[in-house]
């Protein structure tokens, strides 16, 4: 059931909600007697103020530290069980990750074109609370960063590589890692598909799973009066049974797909990071540096937290999409232009050819591509997504529905063509032309073949380890806020001890089984979530049908 939001009892109980502006002007608030932080446990341990959901975030916290606990101590018994996950998901389950993944994109640019795009997220008179740079800045920074800088050289020079060699079977099965059939012998075709196959991996795909579950949480949040929680979703679901423990689970769900997913990342970064510090000051590249790399950034963005959103997250983004473009520009300016220039529409003309073929979930010949490579990836942006989907829920607040998706699915996914085409092409150049030299990071020894090597090479890294600590900030900012029942502006502390948590977890992954412990951990988190996210569409148009439309 629900209510104007200019009704008095449902504007009283809206206004009343922890840090969760009232709808502007029309919107239809849904009547339930649920408070935000209702269910809180509120306490000032050691004279540190919290505020609790007690089931959430005391089953979340006990199971993750315990977590922890077990693979630092059992690091050479857990390495092979987390391979073993891995293999066992990907081979068995990455049909289901490609379907899902293609409906949260035709759930997107349907609604666009739909009457319900004219609904606006927080009410009908609500007007943005960010500028659009300031808003594209958290967009791009909180949904990609790490893996641009980790991915943008090494994957297209993978795919190429791969179709350039061909397909190669054994006892009937296709043993090679080229994506569809390949490009054997031709060098143009290798670098086309290689190129499609890569912004696949960046383009609508993952943006189409973030604003599906953004769009699903300020809708619910801003026009309908709930809290900022997976578990608000349900309601047209679930009803009141979405305040008990089938919204426990969900929101527990919520809590490990994304701590998970941010491991990955912060792990991949930090990998990446060392590597660059060993090619520019020769510092060592071991596991002793990952940590203490890992252990630095945290406390780092410990004080990005204390800061807050406005003064933190937004001037890192700011300062990330900056130096960001300052390396872009200067890829294009001195790498191969020429190729770049072309490549962008070429590359662009190439992904949406080959979408069709590449986003099949079934009868795939190319299973090592579509498994290793494609349902990895879906399970890492469907781990992100509650976490880049409350961040970007929350600043995207006095948007209509068809404004954000149009800026959500487009905007980053032609950015992500850009830096795909640049950085991949001068990475493919170099290895056309004989310069490429190194088996150490991708990115490093691409840039090693450019001019200021020294300059470009210190900025990556610094721009690695500003993504690093904005994926942090804004990873404990919105896990505090589901185990703080919904609220959005809990004590400073709890934030902090999830940073903690963020940077333990990526350390225990590290050294319990490297890039395989942290696959399995996002594989084995996105399967029950994506079960989540399917039916989340529902309750999206749902929700959306009851709104007044501008």
């Amino acid at each position: 059931m629900e209510k104007n939001s200019q009704d008095p009892s449902s504007q009283e109980r809206q206004e009343g909600s922890e840090g969760i502006p009232a709808p502007e002007g029309p919107a239809n608030l849904i009547d339930t007697d649920y408070v935000i932080g209702q269910d809180n446990t509120k306490a000032s341990p050691m004279g540190f103020n919290v505020d609790l959901h007690g089931k959430v975030f005391g089953i979340s916290s006990l199971v993750v530290v315990f977590f922890v606990i077990i693979t630092m101590a059992l690091q050479e018994q857990v390495a092979p069980l987390f391979n073993a996950t891995f293999g066992f998901l990907t081979s068995n389950m990455a049909w289901f990750f490609l379907l899902a993944a293609n409906i949260f994109v035709l759930l997107s640019i349907t609604l666009i074109f739909t009457p319900l795009g004219k609904v606006r997220l927080g009410g009908q008179d609500a007007t943005p609370d960010f500028s659009y740079a300031g808003w594209f800045a958290m967009l791009f920074a909180a949904g990609m960063g790490i893996g641009l800088m980790y991915f943008g050289v090494s994957e297209p020079m993978d795919h190429f590589q791969a179709a350039l060699g061909g397909v190669a079977s054994e006892n009937g099965a296709r043993t090679d890692w080229a994506p569809l059939g390949g490009a054997e012998g031709d060098e143009a075709g290798a670098v086309a598909l290689g190129m499609a196959a890569t912004i696949f991996h960046w383009g609508l795909h993952p943006w189409g799973i973030y604003a599906v579950v953004a769009l699903a949480l300020a809708l619910f949040s801003f026009n309908k009066g709930l809290p900022l929680t997976m578990r608000s979703i349900f309601y047209p679901i679930l009803g009141e049974r979405v305040w008990g423990w089938p919204g426990h689970l969900i929101d527990i769900l919520a809590v490990f797909a994304t701590l998970f997913g941010l491991a990955t990342s912060l792990g991949l970064g930090a990998e990446q990071a060392t590597n660059g510090l060993n090619d520019l000051f020769g510092i060592p590249n071991t596991n002793t540096t990952m940590v203490l790399l890992i252990m630095g950034i945290t406390v780092i963005a410990m004080g990005s937290i204390l800061l807050g959103v406005d003064k933190g997250v937004q001037r890192l983004s700011q300062l990330n999409m900056g130096l960001a473009f300052l390396l872009l520009a200067f890829v294009i300016i001195v790498g191969p232009t020429l190729m770049i220039a072309t490549g962008f529409f070429q590359n662009l003309l190439g992904y949406l050819t080959n979408l069709p073929a590449l986003s099949n979930p079934f009868g795939r010949e190319d299973a090592n591509f579509s498994q290793g490579w494609t349902a990895f990836y879906w399970a890492w942006w469907i781990s992100w997504s509650p976490f880049v989907g409350m961040f970007i829920a929350r600043v995207s607040r006095g948007r209509t529905v068809r404004e954000f998706l149009i800026a959500v699915l487009l905007v980053p996914s032609l950015v992500s063509v850009l830096w795909m085409t640049s950085f991949g092409s001068a990475g493919i150049d170099q290895l056309l032309t004989g310069t490429f030299d190194g088996e150490a990071d991708a990115l490093f020894v691409m840039l090693a073949g450019l001019p200021l090597t020294e300059i470009t090479s210190f900025i990556a890294i610094v721009l690695v380890i500003v993504f690093f600590i904005t994926s942090s900030d804004s990873g404990s900012l919105v896990i505090d806020s589901i185990t703080a029942g919904g609220k959005v502006d809990a004590p400073k502390p709890q934030r902090i001890f999830w940073a903690i948590i963020e940077g333990a977890i990526a350390i225990a992954l590290l050294l319990g089984g490297g890039l395989a412990a942290l696959q399995a951990a996002v594989i084995s988190t996105g399967l029950p979530f994506t079960l989540v996210l399917l039916v989340a569409c529902y309750a999206i148009v749902k929700g959306l049908m009851s709104e007044p439309r501008g």
